[in-house]
């Protein structure tokens, strides 16, 4: 081997840590499939003192990111500081200098895919990005070339390891969502403010980037309905695990019905035997359905040290066995005709209501249902307190969704209504 890859890493956190733990630990086997020696030759990061436990010669430490973007031996660029910006700078400059990029930023991907495309493109220079989307899961590059052949019918992804951990200690410990919560955020699993993981927010521009490489079609955040996990209770998990046989998982969606494509992130009530259902802690799990090669399932740890860096080590090898070749991002080809607003959608649905106890409430809230075409599959009334507030739990059969939001409206503004009513969608594939 000749021929030496130099790279060049900005960021030196958690995951930019790895990358240089798996340099350190794996770089034979890594040069052995490269067919090229790879030497890392600049890390930059705004703090170069404070250790990370991982060995590394303080010689090619640096706070200067110019060492990296303007230096002509450096070949590949890692970016893995996250955030908007310098990051997007960071990257476009890396770029307009003709050096291609491997990151994990699902959120710069998500906001500003068509700029960096573009740059791309007009640079030809490859952008890789496998690691910000399920972590260390090889998701990406079997989406994009290996199921190439088929014409993807459907997507669901448990992608945020934050929200599954809670859900499925809710489900597993019979704990409420704010101690789980809690626990998350002990644990490290969480934000201090969690706000991004629990309501969908992460979900989302995951999801944002499986919609390109799986539909042919860029839709940003703001176009698509995104609903997160605060709102369900132990309740909620208790009769549908119980008496449904359903678990609730946060749930990215993407998925195609007669050209038309759904996209969404909300939790879901799943089968228990379904492969999604048994998506267990902090893990991942996607589900495709191809036309050709029908249902494909993707599982494995979505976060972390050592996995995400992982990927990022596997993206430097793609770039390095492809630098010849000539650039062809972005969709050449989609079947998308239309995005269908989530008011459009059928589903099955389940309601949770808090009433007062007192005759005639469910003939009342029945009512309301029929004038909107949704049919009740089934009702429960688990406790009794004449008087009192109990929760009523319903299952519909398929209903419109803008006439189940306009019922839960009419519903909610009921005198013996006495807590905002909650309906989750199911998933039945």
């Amino acid at each position: 081997m000749d021929k030496t890859i130099n790279v060049g890493l900005i960021g030196f956190g958690t995951i930019g840590s790895g990358v240089v733990e798996i340099l350190n630990q794996n770089l034979d086997l890594v040069e052995g499939k490269a067919g090229v020696k790879i030497r890392l030759k600049k890390v930059v990061d705004l703090d170069i003192t404070t250790p990370r436990g991982v060995e590394i010669d303080p010689k090619i430490l640096s706070t200067d990111v110019s060492e990296i973007l303007e230096d002509p031996e450096i070949n590949i660029v890692i970016e893995l500081i996250g955030g908007y910006e310098p990051a997007l700078s960071f990257i476009l400059k890396a770029m307009e200098n003709g050096k291609p990029v491997v990151t994990a930023n699902k959120a710069l991907l998500a906001k500003h895919w068509e700029e960096i495309i573009k740059s791309s493109k007009m640079n030809n220079v490859r952008i890789c990005f496998e690691a910000s989307v399920g972590g260390g899961i090889p998701l990406l590059g079997p989406l994009n070339e290996s199921l190439a052949a088929n014409h993807i019918q459907s997507i669901y992804g448990i992608i945020n390891g934050t929200a599954n951990y809670i859900l499925t200690k809710m489900t597993e410990e019979n704990r409420n969502f704010e101690d789980m919560l809690g626990e998350a955020q002990d644990k490290g699993y969480a934000e201090q403010d969690p706000t991004f993981d629990i309501e969908g927010f992460d979900t989302a521009q995951k999801l944002i980037i499986l919609t390109i490489l799986g539909f042919g079609v860029y839709i940003k955040q703001e176009d698509f309905h995104v609903e997160g996990i605060s709102k369900i209770t132990q309740e909620d998990i208790k009769f549908t695990q119980d008496d449904l046989g359903y678990t609730i998982k946060l749930l990215a969606i993407g998925k195609m019905v007669n050209g038309e494509l759904e996209v969404r992130v909300h939790p879901t009530l799943i089968p228990q035997n379904h492969l999604l259902a048994s998506v267990r802690d902090v893990f991942n799990g996607i589900y495709i359905v191809g036309d050709a090669m029908g249902p494909v399932m993707m599982y494995g740890q979505g976060a972390g040290m050592m996995p995400t860096a992982s990927a990022v080590i596997g993206d430097c090898l793609d770039i390095i066995k492809n630098m010849d070749k000539e650039v062809l991002y972005g969709p050449k080809y989609t079947q998308v005709k239309k995005i269908k607003d989530i008011k459009d959608i059928t589903s099955r649905y389940y309601i949770r209501m808090t009433v007062i106890d007192k005759p005639g409430v469910l003939h009342e809230i029945s009512g309301i249902l029929s004038d909107l075409n949704i049919s009740i599959e089934s009702v429960s009334q688990k406790k009794r307190s004449e008087g009192g507030e109990v929760p009523i739990f319903m299952i519909t059969h398929e209903a419109l969704e803008k006439n189940v939001q306009m019922a839960i409206k009419k519903i909610d503004k009921l005198d013996v209504v006495k807590k905002e009513s909650l309906f989750i969608r199911v998933l039945d594939e």
